[in-house]
């Protein structure tokens, strides 16, 4: 008789464990599955901040246009300047000559653009990211550090315009150049930063023009008498 209960009870308490180790178990106890912890970077993304790693040796996915070129390009900057023509989303850096390094960008979307001048103050190669104070309030989730490296929203590179918030910075994510998508930085594929990087230095002038500037250069030419016709770009691949 004893035998018989021990027996019972032995197989009672195994088909116990057995249910307590069941894949269901979750489902059964009521627990909902945990959020993954790209969650909260998912809404990184939706503020402009990229942190798809791109993979070894993966090449930028970018539309003819927005690839790197040397472009022929009228200004009077002088040469080693940035200019960042925000309407079109270009970036260029002035060689002299009429000619110009052309690199397709992102900038900030709507309600976060601006423009004016700065220079370069610092560089980084792989920076860490401290979300500004302004992005925090808005996203009070977010991390307040992420270490450098391929998944950090900042990309390879970085050049730190002036002691604004602003940035000239890499992304992982090659879709969003041509957009209006963060938060006031500019950004670039990696490639294009690591590029940049290796021509610019710290002092480098960076010149930002507003987001209605070609609309306004069209309505300079219209009241202007007799103006000059426009000079058309010609490309060619870097």
């Amino acid at each position: 008789m004893t035998s018989n209960r021990y027996q019972r009870t032995a197989v009672l308490a195994i088909a116990f464990v057995g249910l307590w180790g069941a894949p269901a178990s979750a489902q059964f106890l009521g627990f909902a599955p945990a959020a993954p912890q790209s969650s909260i970077f998912g809404e990184v993304l939706r503020e402009g901040e990229s942190l798809r790693e791109q993979g070894p040796g993966e090449a930028a996915e970018l539309p003819a246009r927005f690839r790197r070129q040397t472009v022929s390009y009228a200004t009077t900057e002088a040469p080693g300047t940035i200019v960042v023509d925000t309407p079109n989303t270009y970036l260029y850096y002035v060689l002299g000559g009429g000619k110009a390094v052309r690199y397709g960008i992102g900038v900030g979307r709507e309600g976060f653009t601006w423009s004016g001048t700065q220079t370069v103050t610092r560089k980084a190669e792989w920076p860490d990211w401290n979300p500004p104070a302004e992005m925090i309030s808005r996203q009070p989730y977010l991390p307040r550090f992420v270490a450098g490296g391929p998944g950090n929203p900042l990309g390879a590179r970085a050049m730190y315009l002036g002691s604004s918030i602003y940035r000239i910075h890499g992304t992982n994510q090659p879709h969003t150049i041509g957009g209006r998508v963060s938060s006031g930085c500019i950004r670039m594929v990696n490639e294009d930063v690591t590029d940049l990087y290796s021509r610019v230095h710290v002092g480098t002038k960076v010149v930002v023009l507003p987001i209605g500037y070609r609309a306004e250069r069209r309505a300079r030419v219209a009241t202007t008498p007799a103006a000059a016709p426009m000079s058309v770009e010609r490309t060619t691949l870097q």
